[in-house]
Formats: structure tokens, sequence, C-alpha cells
């Protein structure tokens, strides 16, 4: 998802790609395979899965409307492309400095 995001911001095009739609989509199958509680009597840590996946809701809420208003007018809008960049670094740093 960043990946995808930083190459469109460096080519200075404010557009939401398929590839975006295929990292968030991604991103929740690895959230959900790593939440799962593998081996029995494991203590996950609710609070944290929950903001994530907050966060990704948001994140896919975002991609969606860009999405249609990219195809209404050509372009996505400058405000939800810097949203759909700063989501999945929140995210990143809510996994790495949550303990």
């Amino acid at each position: 998802m960043v990946g995808a995001w930083v190459a469109e911001a460096a080519a200075r095009r404010i557009q939401v790609t398929r590839v975006m739609h295929y990292g968030i989509t991604l991103s929740l199958v690895t959230g959900l395979a790593l939440a799962a509680p593998w081996p029995p009597g494991i203590e996950l840590n609710y609070p944290k899965i929950a903001v994530k996946l907050v966060i990704l809701i948001a994140l896919g809420a975002v991609l969606g409307i860009a999405s249609a208003r990219q195809k209404r007018t050509g372009a996505a809008p400058v405000g939800l492309f810097v949203a759909a960049g700063v989501l999945p670094l929140l995210a990143a740093g809510v996994a790495v400095l949550w303990v």
C-alpha cells in the first residue's frame, strides 16, 4: 500500500491505483492471520487489534471515496490521496510502537 502510494506521489500523479486496493486487501488478510490465536492459551492485545482494524476500515473508506471521485472527475482529491498515504504509516506505527 505504501509503496504504491510513494510511487504515485513521486511521479506527481494524484491517483488511487488498483495496486493500492490490492495492498489494503493483503493488509486485511495478513492482519487477520497474525491476529489469530495460533497456539492455544496465548493472550492477544485486543485493543491494539481493534485500533488497527479501525484504521484499516478508515483506509478502505478513503480509497473507496477517492476512487469514486477519481472516476467522476479524473483525479483523486489531494486530501484523500494524502490520507491514503498517512493511514498505512499510522497503522505501521501502531504495530511497532504499541507494546
